[in-house]
């Protein structure tokens, strides 16, 4: 039943209040003219003798005319209703210019700003002080009956004005929680979409550092036995050493599909300090000629051994796409609370592979994780070769 009136009627009210409030009250107006009301307000009539009811129309009708444009001109139309309403007080004594005034008084404190507001307020409380002594002094009425004509008054038009104020603050109070639920949803949304890049960043590095490195090798190896006279053995031993990239490949991207699947397990083991011997041979035996020198390093956090490892990781890996054959030196040591890496390389050939190696997305990566880390990191070329570099400090223990 409410939402039938809430769709049909009220709907419609809501969409036509505009006029329709105005005919209502002239109707009103003259259903009590017929009805004989008049004189309601006698003791201020200036008129010697009674009045037809229907003259209170006079000044009724013109009023509720006035209240069409009361939303577009809310102060004039005030102003001019009030001057019909007290010409009515003191003539005929009709009652439908006070529902008009009522209705246009509402409307202009409605929409009226704090001052207006409170100017407003001091009007009324005048105008019920005047329409007291008036009544006291200039009628017949005894001070007590005066004294409680002032209290209607001042009542009506207070409740009037108090329910304008009351409605008015709410609509203000709504207003504000629909733009904080707004500015919330916007912060909201705004943070779901950093949280989404950050994993997709996330993502991106893990898939470089677990399977890029290993699908560039295979990539090397089958160059390199392709580029080469045919032989048994060595081509047996370039097939197993792509078997064995291929497998560690696999195994990283089935680990990351459990993870992004089930949101449970855990990646495929981070590179570590003992993985640093490993890392040098599978150079060497892609044909560059390494240097490998880190005496008395100290403890390292996590974070910080595995941007170190990382590190030579993928100055090698780069070595190996585009300074085949080079010469490289690694040195990793402490100085100044720091522990810095640095690989330079020699010589060397570009292998055919780099030509599809992409957009060198790895060192900028380093050079990410390294400052996320409070490091700091370059590459670029050095003398007949290339130099990468990492500084890291010693305090990082995440």
């Amino acid at each position: 039943m409410h939402e039938q009136v809430d769709g049909g009627i009220g709907a419609w009210y809501r969409r036509h209040r505009g006029w329709a409030d105005p005919a209502g009250m002239a109707l009103l107006a003259v259903v009590m003219a017929a009805l004989g009301f008049r004189g309601v307000w006698g003791s201020f009539s200036l008129l010697s003798g009674p009045v037809s009811p229907w003259w209170a129309l006079a000044f009724a009708l013109p009023a509720c005319a006035l209240a069409l444009v009361k939303r577009r001109l809310p102060m004039t139309v005030l102003g001019i209703v009030t001057i019909l309403f007290v010409a009515d007080l003191l003539t005929v004594g009709g009652i439908g210019t006070l529902f008009v005034l009522l209705d246009v008084l509402w409307t202009a404190v409605f929409l009226a700003g704090p001052r207006r507001r409170r100017a407003l307020l001091m009007l009324l409380s005048a105008s019920t002080v005047i329409l007291f002594i008036v009544a006291w002094l200039f009628t017949d009425m005894p001070f007590a009956v005066a004294f409680l004509i002032g209290v209607q008054f001042g009542a009506i038009f207070g409740t009037d004005y108090w329910w304008a104020v009351a409605v008015s603050q709410a609509h203000e109070l709504a207003e504000l929680h629909r733009q904080r639920a707004e500015d919330a949803a916007a912060v909201a949304e705004r943070d779901r979409a950093e949280a989404v890049q950050r994993e997709r960043e996330a993502m991106a590095r893990e898939l470089h550092d677990v399977v890029a490195g290993h699908v560039m090798a295979m990539a090397i190896r089958a160059e390199a036995a392709l580029s080469t006279t045919p032989d048994q053995t060595k081509d047996r031993e370039a097939l197993q050493a792509v078997r064995d990239a291929g497998l560690d490949a696999h195994g990283a991207l089935r680990s990351m599909i459990s993870v992004l699947r089930r949101g449970d397990g855990a990646l495929v083991a981070t590179p570590r300090w003992a993985d640093l011997d490993g890392i040098v041979r599978d150079a060497e035996r892609a044909g560059l000629v390494v240097g490998f020198d880190a005496p008395d390093v100290p403890e390292l956090g996590a974070a910080a051994e595995q941007a170190v490892v990382r590190i030579v990781r993928e100055a090698l890996t780069n070595c190996i796409r585009h300074a085949g054959g080079a010469e490289v030196d690694i040195e990793i040591v402490e100085r100044n609370a720091e522990v810095q890496v640095r690989v330079r390389s020699r010589g060397g050939v570009a292998s055919a592979a780099a030509a599809h190696g992409g957009e060198g997305w790895g060192l900028q990566m380093l050079r990410e994780r390294v400052g996320a880390l409070g490091g700091f990191f370059t590459a670029g070329p050095a003398p007949d070769g290339w130099s990468v570099e990492g500084r890291l400090p010693l305090e990082v223990r995440v």
